[in-house]
């Protein structure tokens, strides 16, 4: 395939969330092995920001997006005199349509019809081909219009350090560790605490090392002592004591990640880490661990046709199944069976 000519200037806006963010670094890959030495700006919430510091060949412009209109002047004022020969709009929520009014571009790539919403199209002039069911093909489809085509995804997500010496001094030694990060930023999607307990107990009668980790809110502290009460075993709780580079370095370190839908599921998966995703809100399909779902629980099309009266196959792309006790659908029983699955496939 003959790769065309680079644009002198590309523009990447992808706000949130920082699963997204990782995501969008495989798209960034990807340029960057077709043109090296591509000048790649990236408007980006200050989480993801802090996420993906030191990504390199990438100059990152901050937006606060909890900011307003003066978050919108301020990334207006910093890009003034700019204009880029591309803009790639990855994010498709108003707020962030909006945002892209501050980018000044010629092309302006978004989103084919089918996933389009919120306005989408008032804010591109171009769009990228319908195809990729997972986020994470759905975004390297904006390579298309530019004449490139994907190859193999990779991250290569900047870790420090002295977050790794961090992360090796918490879990030392070769000992199997189950890292559960129990919580994900829509609560609905989140499993209930006895059942983490249930199926980290299992793994520790196994002689595997247990963790948890997790931000530093409310919700991720109860949870946490929550799981930590009801569990038999002892676990190592990091719940609020790391930074977002020392989760990164954490994750590497573990052997196999217990999560729902959330950021760490990404984050685990750039690290080359196993996922045992929990998912019923979300389709596993379209959100779980990008290079290997086997390990995930998908109860979506059961909670399609319980909630919403019809089959996951008629929903639209990226619809959320999100009601109060959906997450009832995955059972302890079936966590454990892809525990054991991914534990036989490791001996073997």
């Amino acid at each position: 395939m003959t790769v065309k000519p680079a644009p002198r200037s590309l523009c990447l806006l992808r706000l949130s969330a920082l699963g997204d963010a990782v995501h969008a670094v495989a798209l960034v890959r990807d340029l960057q092995r077709a043109w090296p030495g591509i000048p790649i700006t990236w408007v980006i919430g200050k989480g993801e920001a802090r996420l993906l510091e030191g990504l390199d060949g990438v100059e990152f412009v901050v937006f606060d997006k909890k900011a307003g209109l003066a978050g919108w002047r301020d990334l207006r004022r910093r890009l003034a005199g700019r204009r880029f020969d591309v803009l790639l709009n990855l994010q498709l929520a108003l707020r962030a349509g909006l945002a892209s009014t501050a980018i000044a571009a010629d092309r302006r790539i978004g989103y084919d019809p089918a996933r389009s919403k919120e306005g989408h199209g008032l804010f591109i002039n171009e769009r990228i081909p319908a195809g990729g069911h997972h986020v994470q093909d759905a975004f390297r489809q904006f390579l298309r219009p530019l004449g490139l085509a994907p190859g193999p995804a990779e991250w290569r997500l900047p870790v420090p350090a002295e977050a790794h010496a961090w992360a090796d001094a918490h879990l030392p030694g070769d000992q199997p560790t189950l890292l559960v990060s129990p919580c994900s930023s829509h609560p609905l999607r989140n499993w209930r605490p006895e059942r983490y307990a249930a199926v980290a107990d299992h793994a520790a009668a196994q002689g595997w090392r247990v963790v948890l980790c997790g931000g530093r809110s409310e919700l991720e502290r109860s949870t946490a002592d929550a799981i930590l009460a009801t569990m038999q075993a002892p676990a190592l709780d990091l719940v609020g004591k790391d930074t977002l580079k020392q989760l990164l370095a954490l994750l590497g370190r573990a052997t196999l990640v217990l999560t729902p839908d959330s950021g760490p599921t990404h984050m685990a998966n750039a690290m080359g880490t196993a996922v045992l995703g929990l998912h019923a809100c979300t389709d596993a399909e379209r959100s779980g661990p990008y290079s290997d779902r086997r390990w995930c629980v998908n109860r979506y099309d059961e909670a399609a046709r319980r909630f919403l009266g019809k089959p996951a196959t008629a929903l639209p792309w990226g619809k959320r199944v999100e009601f109060p006790g959906v997450m009832d659908l995955v059972e302890v029983a079936d966590a454990i069976d892809r525990f054991e699955a991914f534990r036989a496939t490791r001996g073997a």
